[in-house]
């Protein structure tokens, strides 16, 4: 059975880093069999969470299309960038929203026996890891299983070609190896 991968940035910057990245990532998981879906969060905005919003207005409208698209993947891919250490306001509000309970589906539908594979990139030494770290924790208590593979690149004007693709073919190998594990785990959970 083909796992569904669902495969985003945490950020809406035209010339993201990690948007780069997780379409490296989102072609190792294609090369693995997975079918993946793209998603712009850019395309989807959602207000800052708010639980009195919840509570008088209800889920606005791309809240539930974006847990129906959460509901309908084995498996995400996610390109993280690191802000002030952690993980940026749009990734975090995403994965809020979709977290919240919905009558008719079970607590953490979207998230619950999921499986995800994270990269970062930045300009700095590290390459965004530290913000790697929030996203794991955040993910790991929904009740997402995060794969151990993950990547964080340090990225300059040389790190891209032309079209977008890794130079660095061992960089690009590890980018796209976090995609495979995912596509592989995702399929090996979706079989049992």
């Amino acid at each position: 059975m083909t796992a569904r991968i669902l495969a985003f940035a945490g950020s809406s910057r035209r010339d993201s880093i990690n948007r780069r990245l997780a379409q490296a990532a989102a072609r190792g998981a294609e090369a693995a069999g997975a079918e993946v879906t793209w998603l712009e969060l850019g395309e989807w905005p959602l207000p800052l969470y708010d639980g009195d919003l919840e509570a008088d207005s209800g889920f606005p409208d791309n809240v539930i299309a974006l847990k129906d698209m959460f509901d309908t993947h084995d498996g995400l891919l996610i390109g993280c960038p690191e802000y002030n250490s952690s993980i940026t306001p749009l990734l975090k509000n995403t994965i809020d929203w979709v977290s919240r309970p919905i009558e008719g589906r079970p607590p953490l539908h979207a998230y619950q026996g999921k499986v995800a594979g994270l990269v970062a990139g930045s300009g700095g030494a590290l390459g965004g890891l530290r913000g790697l770290v929030h996203v794991r924790s955040i993910l790991g208590n929904i009740g997402v299983l995060v794969v151990p593979q993950q990547r964080a690149l340090s990225c300059n004007a040389e790190t891209f070609d032309d079209a977008g693709g890794i130079r660095d073919e061992a960089a690009r190998k590890s980018i796209e190896l976090v995609g495979s594990r995912v596509a592989t785990v995702a399929g090996a959970l979706k079989q049992a």
